[in-house]
């Protein structure tokens, strides 16, 4: 029988060549990022605050970093989870290797990648247990991000239009002195009140148990050096998110669809 291979591909690291930027598609947000609650079957809502984006978890439940490619063409995501790169280990960076996903596909990463065919799953864990502090790098725990790359193609340069020159605005009055240093004692008031209410991290990223999660190489040209896209998901105790005061809606569960075949394998029988 002919074994079909999966749809999640691994891309290994490979060098640069500058070239040119193709016409831009969804340059603002090619790929979509969410966390699931694996334990809950609760795709976990976020909230802004303090200029990030924050979702609550719930210490030792099991997560997954679920990417959605809304562009037309595949995308390379490099994925980086308290700091590192969940595929290779290594202090995460944008050149590195990363997850390649064809246009329109979505896909759930669960954990950190052990080989192929296996992950150790997402965790949420202390930060003290998370496995960035075990290794010794704890100073980016709690949150997960990620790089996207748009793939190279070779196109035909069109014609440049002829420059046109364009008027600029005035420029903007410069503020009174009384009143820059009122907007400067405001900011210092806004600060001092942030560091109040802020609280020491609740939650980490695990290393988990092991599960299979089947992956393959394959070839990936970036269209750039820089990525189209970074965004960043921050993470902690849904008791120190209502300490930012940010109120929590009550999480619901995912739509599930009946199914033919609920279960993948056989299970264990019944003890007597």
């Amino acid at each position: 029988m002919k074994r079909l291979l999966p749809l999640l591909l691994i891309l290994p690291l490979a060098g640069f060549r500058p070239a040119p930027l193709p016409p831009p598609v969804a340059p603002d947000a090619p790929v979509r990022m969410t966390l699931v609650d694996r334990d809950r079957g609760t795709e976990l809502r976020s909230y802004p605050a303090d200029g990030h984006r924050w979702v609550a978890g719930e210490r030792g439940h099991r997560y997954a970093v679920r990417l959605y490619n809304d562009s037309p063409r595949r995308v390379l995501v490099v994925l980086s989870v308290d700091g590192i790169n969940a595929i290779s280990g290594e202090d995460a960076d944008p050149s590195q290797t990363g997850y390649v996903l064809n246009p329109g596909q979505s896909a759930d990463i669960t954990g950190w990648r052990k080989s192929q065919d296996e992950v150790a799953q997402f965790v949420f864990s202390s930060p003290g247990g998370s496995y960035a502090s075990r290794t010794g790098r704890p100073d980016n725990v709690g949150v997960i991000g990620i790089a996207v790359f748009n793939e190279m193609y070779r196109w035909r340069p069109q014609p440049r239009p002829e420059p046109r020159l364009r008027q600029l605005p005035p420029p903007a009055p410069a503020a009174p002195v009384a009143e820059a240093s009122a907007s400067a004692d405001a900011r210092a008031s806004r600060m001092e009140g942030y560091a109040a209410k802020s609280q020491a991290p609740a939650l980490g990223t695990g290393h988990g148990d092991r599960e299979t999660s089947q992956v393959r190489d394959t070839s990936f040209e970036r269209a750039s050096r820089s990525p189209a896209q970074v965004a960043e998901l921050r993470y902690d105790s849904a008791r120190n998110l209502r300490a930012r005061g940010i109120v929590l809606d009550a999480p619901s569960r995912l739509p599930r669809e009946p199914q033919a075949f609920p279960n993948r394998y056989v299970p264990d029988p019944p003890a007597r």
